[in-house]
């Protein structure tokens, strides 16, 4: 399959399930693997991952679930949010979470004094690469994901639940698994409100 059409094929699934015929072994290898090859500035390789199954997974999504209800305006909304949660991520058979591990960026940041500023920012980009890298591979894989961001409202409750070193940084939730029902239809913006090709300077 091209990569084209892998990019085609990789889109926002809200409607999961858990009928996926890869072992969560084989899961966590295809998030290895596209982790592990991902670009990162200096080779830092700041990105760590964690990915969730069976009850870690459904233990997420009862913490973020806890945590959106302490902030709820109302009733009404919170049960909005709860069908939200419950359909579409942890409906899922797994989450990955994407972390930033910040010693690492700091690690630069004093060993490079020149690019010091730029080491957070080329980190959120390594992290966003890798989360591409893994939607894409999944959707290779014929499982169907998004990318969340309940962090930092999660972060404590994540790092305790999961024993997580305090130093990583939740940056992104994964939740995946079967796709139940296809993505709507994507809308493009004009290219000439995007795009230039520039083949001369003035």
């Amino acid at each position: 399959m091209s990569f084209d059409t892998l990019q085609k094929q990789r889109r926002s699934i809200y409607s999961l399930g858990k009928n996926v015929s890869q072992t969560p072994e084989e899961i966590f290898n295809i998030v290895k693997g596209a982790v592990r090859e991902t670009p990162t500035a200096f080779n830092s390789q700041s990105v760590r991952a964690i990915v969730l199954t069976g009850a870690a997974h459904d233990r997420l999504w009862d913490i973020v679930l806890a945590k959106l209800k302490a902030v709820s305006k109302s009733a009404e909304s919170f049960e909005k949010t709860t069908d939200k949660i419950n359909q579409s991520f942890k409906a899922g058979f797994g989450t990955v979470l994407l972390f930033t591990d910040t010693p690492v960026v700091k690690g630069l940041e004093e060993n490079f004094p020149l690019y010091a500023d730029n080491f957070y920012d080329w980190s959120e980009q390594g992290l966003g690469i890798a989360d591409y890298a893994i939607w894409v591979a999944l959707a290779e894989a014929g499982i169907g994901a998004s990318t969340q961001h309940y962090n930092p409202l999660i972060d404590e409750d994540v790092q305790n639940e999961f024993n997580i070193p305090s130093t990583w940084r939740l940056r992104a939730e994964m939740p995946f698994g079967s796709i139940e029902a296809p993505a709507g239809q994507k809308d493009y913006m004009p290219d000439e409100d995007r795009f230039q090709l520039i083949t001369s300077t003035k």
